[in-house]
């Protein structure tokens, strides 16, 4: 960086990017800024600069010193300890001290005093609420929500005839006949511990996993033109059972209200869908198996005129964008319900889903949308009935 790229981004003021310091004289406070900086996108924070953006710069001494206190900062206040990097600006007025701090890879970051920090806008802000503490340690993989208990769920709630038929198809053997309790086998499974069902065995296993999980269903709409109209709908509904359940019905609600075509076929002839079933398949499995189960928000259908939304909680995880999973390439958020997925759902886990759909339908739009907290997918109807 030289003067004349300081000058401009001094002359755009502090976003969430950068900040300006005037001087730093105690490692917590830039500790705290360090962290914010680690568990967001990264960013710059510019010493020898006011808040208003007038450059009151820094002598050889004042680098020196600050310099001690960044390394400070650095390896002792932050956990786990991070390496910015630094340069030296000549500016007018004196030298403006650069730190430079990437993004972090082993989030969450916290401070000496325990509490973890995220920018927002330009200041930041301290994370309190156990859902996003959470979601930073799922982005960290030493978490997954599948794998986590459901409190007062047990074996209870499980849905045996279901679990009996699945087990018996999936390994030749019948339930009856293991030689471990049922309590133990699942946890050999991965679908429970310390006598509680985790999330992944509620959502595909339990009898009806809405009464204790009454967020995590599916919330569906069909609207006879292009905008939600709070008074005027054809057909809504909330969507609730297990995962298996969960997939049939989402599915049939778009299929009983998207159009069909005769393409001269017999007048008796149920006719093609506009748009492939393939399509619905793929990106219904793809919400209900890799939505963000730390946020406790529902998966909404929306059914339009011109276009079908299908709106999953939760941004796409890590470093993962729409060019990426267009690729092929994935991120499984949740393994557990993943791994069984495969043998319940038209799901390969191959991360090849969003492509074979694109393939059989290329009208789609793809939105990661990290500040909504959501990943959405827009299908364009392109055909339109006519009346005689």
């Amino acid at each position: 960086m030289d003067s004349e790229d300081l000058h401009k981004i001094v002359s755009r003021d502090e976003d969430s990017r950068h900040q300006f310091k005037a001087d730093v004289t105690n490692a917590n406070a830039l500790a705290a800024e360090m962290v914010a900086f680690s568990n967001s996108e990264g960013g710059q924070i510019f010493i020898g600069i006011n808040n208003d953006g007038t450059v009151t710069g820094l002598t050889r001494e004042d680098v020196s010193r600050i310099n001690q206190i960044i390394s400070n900062a650095a390896s002792q206040h932050v956990h786990p300890p991070i390496n910015p990097y630094t340069e030296n600006i000549a500016f007018k007025g004196g030298l403006v001290l650069v730190v430079n701090i990437e993004a972090g890879l082993n989030k969450p970051y916290q401070d000496n005093a325990g509490a973890f920090w995220v920018k927002s806008g330009a200041d930041k802000r301290r994370v309190t609420s156990r859902e996003e503490l959470q979601r930073m340690f799922q982005t960290s993989g030493l978490i997954h929500s599948d794998a986590v208990p459901v409190k007062g769920m047990t074996i209870a709630d499980l849905d045996l005839e279901y679990f009996q038929v699945f087990f018996n198809q999936e390994y030749g053997e019948a339930l009856e006949n293991q030689n471990v309790p049922l309590l133990q086998l699942l946890e050999n499974m991965s679908l429970a511990r310390n006598g509680e069902l985790n999330l992944a065995a509620a959502l595909i296993f339990a009898k009806a996993p809405f009464f204790k999980l009454p967020v995590f269903i599916v919330k569906a709409v069909s609207y006879p033109g292009q905008e939600i109209d709070v008074s005027y709908y054809i057909e809504s509904i909330d969507l609730k059972g297990k995962l298996s359940d969960l997939f049939q019905s989402t599915f049939n609600f778009i299929m009983r209200n998207i159009s069909y075509i005769q393409h001269r076929q017999d007048i008796n002839s149920l006719g093609e869908p506009e748009i492939p079933k393939i399509v619905f398949e793929e990106i219904v499995a793809n919400a209900l198996i890799h939505r963000d189960y730390f946020v406790s928000a529902p998966i909404r259908v929306f059914v339009f005129s011109d276009r079908i939304e299908i709106i999953s909680p939760g941004h796409l995880p890590n470093n993962l964008t729409v060019e990426n999973i267009k690729k092929g390439i994935s991120n499984i958020r949740n393994p557990i319900l993943a791994s069984f997925a495969t043998r319940l759902l038209p799901y390969r886990g191959l991360g090849s889903g969003i492509r074979r759909a694109l393939k059989a339908y290329p009208a789609l739009d793809l939105i990661d949308d990290r500040e909504g907290n959501v990943f959405k997918v827009i299908i364009t109807r392109t055909f339109r009935p006519t009346v005689a």
